[in-house]
């Protein structure tokens, strides 16, 4: 099988700091991969350089296009990225509010990326918004809302629907699950998990959680200053740790 994605030693620096170096995977169609470590680890760093959100200063990110194959999304122009974006991959923000236009009603923010992509139908377009807030659990009668008027975790949801509207095939999320009461977390990581599943979505979540990593990722990654110090399929890193970083933060949920 073909991967999805292919990740070749992708590098980024500010200044003498590393964000991140020296790190390749390869994503596999339906696969979901969880990349976790404490703050200033450079998960967040990584994400957006696979996201076309930043440029790394070294390294590919190879990505099995629908129309031309595996292609290079580094070296993209800038107009040929942005439709990628659109179309076969997502980026979920942890904040919602970053990924939502919050003076746009609810159906208007999903119908907004299928205008990007082309439909012009309105009734096509509301049809595919009722059937989106419906999928993420959003009552269809607050299609007229605007984000504002709806709860944190009812936002991350709609969010969501903006982002899956047009049938992508890698997802990217950065802390989905982040600034959300428990309770909300749990409905909203059975909401992503089903999704996930009946999609066939292959995703890459940056998450310092590991009960999120541990519904909803395959496999895992571990980052420290900058590297990869650990990867392997979640439960067995979880349940048997190898790095000595791995193990303290594996230790550490278990004495909360």
């Amino acid at each position: 099988m073909t991967p999805l994605l292919q990740v070749r030693d992708i590098e980024k620096r500010y200044g003498a700091r590393i964000g991140c170096t020296d790190v390749s995977f390869d994503l596999y169609p339906g696969e979901v991969m969880g990349i976790v470590g404490e703050s200033g680890s450079g998960k967040s760093t990584l994400l957006n350089c696979l996201a076309g959100h930043l440029a790394p200063d070294a390294g590919r990110v190879i990505f099995d296009t629908r129309h031309m194959g595996p292609v290079d999304t580094v070296t993209m122009s800038e107009p040929e990225r942005r439709m990628l974006s659109r179309t076969d991959w997502a980026f979920v923000h942890q904040h919602a509010r970053d990924g939502l236009r919050m003076s746009v009603s609810a159906g208007g923010n999903i119908g907004e990326r299928l205008m990007a992509v082309g439909d012009r139908h309105y009734g096509r377009i509301r049809a595919a918004a009722l059937d989106w807030l419906g999928r993420v659990e959003i009552d269809g009668a607050r299609i007229d809302d605007r984000p504002s008027a709806f709860s944190g975790g009812m936002q991350q949801r709609l969010q969501i629907a903006r982002n899956l509207v047009t049938g992508p095939r890698l997802v990217f999320m950065d802390e989905p699950t982040g600034g959300l009461d428990v309770s909300v977390q749990a409905r909203l990581l059975d909401l992503l998990r089903g999704l996930v599943r009946r999609m066939g979505l292959s995703a890459i979540i940056v998450t310092h959680d590991l009960a999120v990593v541990r519904l909803l990722a395959d496999r895992l990654m571990v980052m420290k200053d900058g590297r990869v110090v650990e990867s392997g399929l979640t439960d067995q890193v979880l349940d048997d740790p190898q790095h000595g970083y791995t193990q303290l933060l594996v230790s550490s949920v278990l004495q909360v």
